[in-house]
């Protein structure tokens, strides 16, 4: 990040957080200030990518996009970026509109750990945001924590671990093995 992000003086707007352009950083813009965050780990990015494509085929059979590490405007000057977006919308533009999103999918970082368990689901509540699907990592495990927007805030639907099934028939029919989500080591 260059001196001149640093040195910024008054709240950033849409315009200049885009100008920013692509980064090694998640950058997200939230009320006119920048929330910069390292590359998530190994394990992080394993996870949301097997979730991802655990996802991909349900969303399109029900006419959805899948989309990782999007721009989604939550309102004027108000952009995050989930690891995971299921949205009604095609693949043109660099943004999803949060009245397009179906879903949004946080794996929740150690170091991210309040942003993503409190901050982001008030944010996508605020915006109308249906389904929340938080994903916890407590170390060898993995977590399927699904929320329903209820007036302004989500409510607990689903808890799913290794050795069940997650299965769910909104906001999408959608199933997949928890375990599927644990990195195997290959033994030679």
């Amino acid at each position: 990040m260059s001196v001149a992000v640093l040195e910024h003086p008054e709240p950033w707007s849409e315009d200049e957080y885009f100008a920013l352009g692509e980064t090694s950083n998640r950058i997200e813009l939230v009320d006119g200030s920048l929330w910069v965050s390292p590359a998530p780990s190994k394990r992080h990015q394993h996870i949301a990518f097997l979730l991802t494509m655990g996802l991909y085929a349900a969303a399109e059979r029900s006419g959805l996009l899948v989309l990782q590490d999007v721009n989604l405007r939550l309102a004027n000057s108000r952009i995050l970026q989930p690891d995971i977006v299921v949205a009604d919308t095609d693949d043109i533009g660099t943004t999803v509109e949060a009245a397009e999103a179906v879903l949004v999918v946080e794996v929740v970082s150690p170091s991210n750990a309040g942003t993503d368990r409190l901050l982001k689901p008030q944010l996508y509540a605020a915006a109308g945001i249906g389904w929340y699907l938080r994903v916890e990592q407590p170390p060898d495990s993995v977590e399927l924590h699904l929320q329903r927007l209820a007036g302004d805030h989500y409510e607990p639907v689903r808890v799913a671990v290794p050795g069940q099934t997650f299965a769910i028939d909104e906001p999408f029919p959608f199933e997949i093995e928890v375990a599927s989500l644990l990195r195997r080591r290959h033994q030679v």
